[in-house]
């Protein structure tokens, strides 16, 4: 298993399969490094043109040094965020399978070496549990050695970037094995190692509570959908907050069927829920003062005679009445019962996340996340997000469109104007928090990443939203 850990030996002696150090114009200095490495390595490099573009690296053989192989990354201009990229680009660049790293970029303070540490871990990231290769599959990763961390730093890292790659690993794991039931007994497993309380609701169970959205959104699949609340709950919290995530383990888009090409990614359907659970397990293991409810809404959403239809009306837990216009705007209908479930515990505020709509990476692109809301919720997102570099842009809900969510029918409708999709799909969501402080974050594209890795972010799933919501936290605790 891949193991963290400071060192503060002359990171030149170590015996490693690669030493990681930084280019900001120069080989960057680090108190662990001699100035007579520093220069032969900075002699070395300079024939390979390497460049200070935050994520920029070139490889060298290991002369003068007990590492196998150097690698000389570009810091950028030294920020929190381009130290954490640099540090995942580098750990790409490590080789196959290193069974030792050592990473002896200079920081500041302990924001900084966790960001270093971070962005290693998340770069090194692999997924192969599917591999026939034996020896590729039984990989579990590297021994990383951040030259002069603190405890503190690398403890912060280690929770964030386990819940990242947990997320990940949950949605990378193909839908044949990862559907409703399986993400429950995931959710289960993980409380007994970690002190959080998980409920599941079967399919019974959410026939006679009434969760009409999850119950209409699974009916087509032979993997009946579930609801899972998984709770953090400290005797000394100063806050309270919910969490709901989207779990559409494999999405087709029912009888409003996707095109082929569309359906490829969508395994990454659950990314909401993914993201929600390792969110309350890293705030569980941080031991942060906030109760942290996740609320995972679990369904397959496939074609079958048993499927909803275009013009089903399902009613919401709690009682609101919708008219299914397109099966394949399903992300809604779970998270709706989800949010009023959540609600009716009384937290503080809620936050719903999910991979929702197509109309968000035509705003915004594959690398940044939509988020609306109540304006002082959506603020503390934006707020949050920026502070761990990740990237989030706040958005309206105009009034106007409620009027397109009208149905002759039903109390709404699932599907509105096809401009500002993003939008409407948020307003449709606020119909079901009443007056709780909230917000919406959309991560459609930059959930999953179908190109080439780039930074700390490998190909596929990505577990984006995981550091701002654990920031989110982290602010909410008074941290």
């Amino acid at each position: 298993m891949t193991s963290l850990n400071a060192t503060s030996d002359s990171v030149s002696t170590i015996d490693a399969d690669a030493l990681i150090v930084g280019y900001d114009g120069d080989v960057t200095a680090h108190p662990q490094l001699t100035d007579e490495v520093r220069a032969a390595i900075a002699e070395s490099a300079a024939a390979l043109e390497p460049s200070s573009k935050a994520g920029s690296t070139v490889v060298l053989p290991g002369t003068g040094v007990s590492a196998t192989r150097i690698v000389v990354v570009g810091l950028g201009d030294g920020s929190e965020g381009d130290l954490r990229l640099a540090a995942g680009a580098a750990a790409r660049a490590c080789g196959k399978q290193p069974s030792s790293v050592v990473v002896a970029i200079p920081t500041a303070d302990d924001m900084t070496a966790s960001a270093v540490a971070e962005g290693a871990l998340m770069g090194a990231y692999t997924f192969n549990d599917y591999k026939s290769d034996d020896e590729v599959a039984s990989y579990k990763g590297a021994d990383w050695h951040i030259a002069g961390a603190s405890e503190a730093a690398l403890s912060r890292a280690s929770i964030l970037a386990a819940a990242v790659t947990g997320t990940r690993d949950l949605i990378n794991t193909p839908p044949l094995d990862m559907y409703p039931a399986a993400v429950a007994e995931a959710a289960q497993g993980y409380a007994q190692q970690f002190p959080v309380d998980v409920r599941v609701w079967d399919v019974p169970e959410l026939a006679e509570e009434g969760f009409g959205g999850i119950l209409g959104v699974g009916m087509g699949s032979s993997r009946l959908p579930r609801l899972v609340r998984v709770e953090w709950a400290p005797a000394e919290a100063k806050s309270s907050v919910a969490l709901v995530g989207k779990g559409i383990t494999f999405d087709t888009g029912g009888i409003s069927l996707k095109p082929p090409k569309g359906m490829e990614t969508m395994k990454s359907d659950m990314s909401g829920a993914a993201a929600v659970l390792h969110t309350v397990l890293a705030a569980a293991r941080a031991e942060l003062p906030v109760k942290v409810t996740g609320w995972l809404c679990l369904a397959e959403n496939m074609p079958s005679a048993t499927a909803q239809r275009p013009s089903d009306v399902i009613r919401i837990y709690g009682g609101k009445t919708v008219e299914v216009m397109n099966t394949d705007a399903e992300g809604r209908l779970v998270l709706a019962d989800g949010l009023v479930r959540a609600i009716e515990d009384n937290p503080d505020v809620v936050l719903d996340v999910a991979t929702l709509t197509g109309a968000q990476g035509v705003a915004l692109g594959t690398r940044t996340s939509g988020v609306m809301g109540h304006e002082e919720v959506r603020t503390a997102v934006v707020t949050a997000a920026d502070s761990v570099d990740e990237a989030f842009w706040p958005m309206p809900l105009p009034s106007y469109l409620r009027e397109s969510l009208d149905s002759k029918v039903a109390d709404l409708r699932n599907i509105g104007d096809p401009m500002g999709g993003m939008l409407s799909a948020g307003v449709f969501l606020q119909e079901f928090v009443g007056d709780t402080p909230w917000a919406h974050l959309d991560i459609a594209r930059p959930a999953f990443n179908d190109g080439s890795p780039w930074g700390f972010t490998t190909s596929g799933a990505t577990g984006a939203s995981v550091r701002t919501l654990f920031r989110f936290l982290e602010t909410r605790a008074g941290l």
